[in-house]
């Protein structure tokens, strides 16, 4: 029998059922109930801790449960409430200068309403290259909101494939900290696990975007809602700028992340000067910032908005982020409880016993974290870490795809402990259920379609 993990309450199986029932819960109290998403997800957290055998209060050196959910809330809000808030404001601008309606409108004539959401998935993958998801979902969902009210297609046929191209280019690509973090553990190359993760991503996101939304969207209807659809209300600036001001200022916090990650890679530019100024300037914080104060001009005084209709904007949209804020903070501290419970550990012991393929196996153990955990880029890392001593003893195994098949496990099954799951049903006004039956199905489609590639590429590749 394995021995109990970690604190000598439960053993590996025990935690997993732990886990599976207080997903379960999780579920029914939001769905069933009508709970506060909020605070299910204290609640879920608090019964895991104890359930697990975690210390009530900190003790020797050991974080309690508190303090663990604590941590968790912490870590993930750092990240995010900056990006959200900033991100919201962005996007409001957006939309009140007619800066959406112009873009969605040369959109429509360039590509007809057939190929919108092909359009919509491009773009994201591209902007998905270099930002974080939380930031291309803030920065490009205005457009998907406003192409829906423009083309008359569903949301979701629209949101589904934004969802798609950032998720798998952030499960996928470097500099995405999740594969640069397999990278650094199993000593891949960066160059070859790029070229190899845009090969595999496009069409692993052209399947699990348009395609798959187009056969979920006529399933799960669902009314214009949510944290989008208060940024993308009836224009009320004066004037309309110009395509190419809006498309600038819409990609200009794109722009400067992609300045600063070619020069932390360029070994002509690491060791200058600018470089720090060029770091500042590209973390997302920084970059979402600059384009909120770019866009008060070019969205904003340009189009005949007043300092005060600037002012209310601003603190009409940040309003509403106060929810999604709370809900994706919550679950961090969910994901961060599991992961400190053992959960997580008990998950990589079992998968690492599985007798498959390298590859297929990284994508197990990571897809299996992920359940538990709910983060992707802890599910990778610890993937990671597991799948080191077994290369030890499989060198034949090419690293740079088992990178990518660990990112495409930490796709899947996105549920109520991912953070992600409760942006996406915040920001696009979905239930539960809806989130689960759309989200969830695009997100395992994902990591599906990925491995299939990936072995199909390891198979030529010999």
């Amino acid at each position: 029998m394995a021995p109990p993990l970690p604190f000598g309450v439960l053993s590996p199986a025990g935690l997993l059922w732990l886990a599976a029932g207080a997903v379960a819960g999780l579920v029914v109290l939001v769905a069933r109930f009508r709970c506060n998403a909020f605070i299910a997800l204290v609640l879920a957290s608090l019964a895991v801790g104890v359930g697990s055998g975690m210390p009530l209060a900190t003790q020797g050196g050991r974080a309690g449960i508190v303090e663990s959910l604590e941590t968790g809330v912490g870590r993930t809000l750092g990240s995010l409430a900056l990006i959200i808030g900033l991100g919201t404001i962005l996007g409001k601008l957006l939309a009140e200068s007619g800066a959406a309606e112009v873009i969605a409108d040369r959109l429509v004539r360039a590509l007809g309403e057939s190929r919108l959401d092909h359009a919509v998935m491009l773009v994201a993958f591209v902007v998905g290259i270099s930002v974080f998801f939380g930031v291309g979902v803030m920065l490009l969902g205005p457009l998907a909101f406003m192409l829906a009210r423009r083309s008359g297609a569903p949301i979701l046929r629209l949101a589904l494939p934004l969802a798609a191209g950032l998720s798998t280019a952030h499960g996928l690509i470097p500099p995405h900290p999740g594969p640069m973090a397999a990278i650094a553990t199993i000593h891949a190359d960066v160059g070859r696990t790029i070229l190899w993760s845009v090969v595999v991503g496009l069409p692993t996101a052209l399947v699990t975007g348009p395609l798959l939304a187009r056969w979920l969207a006529p399933r799960v209807p669902v009314e214009l809602g949510g944290l989008g659809a208060a940024a993308t209300a009836t224009p009320a600036a004066p004037r309309r700028p110009g395509f190419t001001v809006s498309l600038l200022t819409l990609l200009l916090p794109v722009l400067l992340m992609l300045a600063a990650t070619v020069a932390d890679l360029s070994p002509l530019v690491r060791e200058h000067p600018v470089r720090p100024w060029l770091a500042l300037l590209g973390s997302p914080a920084v970059a979402m910032l600059v384009a909120v104060l770019v866009a008060f001009w070019t969205f904003g005084y340009r189009c005949g908005l007043t300092g005060p209709q600037l002012l209310r904007m601003s603190e009409e949209c940040v309003g509403p982020a106060a929810g999604i804020l709370l809900v994706i903070g919550a679950g961090g501290g969910f994901s961060a409880v599991l992961n400190a419970s053992g959960v997580g550990a008990a998950i990589g012991e079992i998968g690492a016993r599985v007798p498959v393929s390298p590859l297929l196996l990284g994508w197990l153990i990571a897809g299996l974290l992920r359940v538990a955990v709910g983060s992707a880029t802890v599910a990778v890392m610890m993937a990671a870490s597991l799948m080191a001593p077994i290369l030890a003893v499989r060198p034949d195994t090419n690293r740079e795809l088992l990178v990518l098949a660990m990112g495409a496990g930490s796709l899947l099954l996105s549920h109520v402990n991912d953070s992600g799951f409760w942006f996406v049903k915040e920001y696009f006004g979905l239930t539960v259920p809806q989130t689960l039956r759309t989200w969830t199905v695009v997100e395992t489609g994902i990591g599906v379609v990925a491995i299939v590639l990936l072995l199909l590429a390891n198979a030529i590749a010999g």
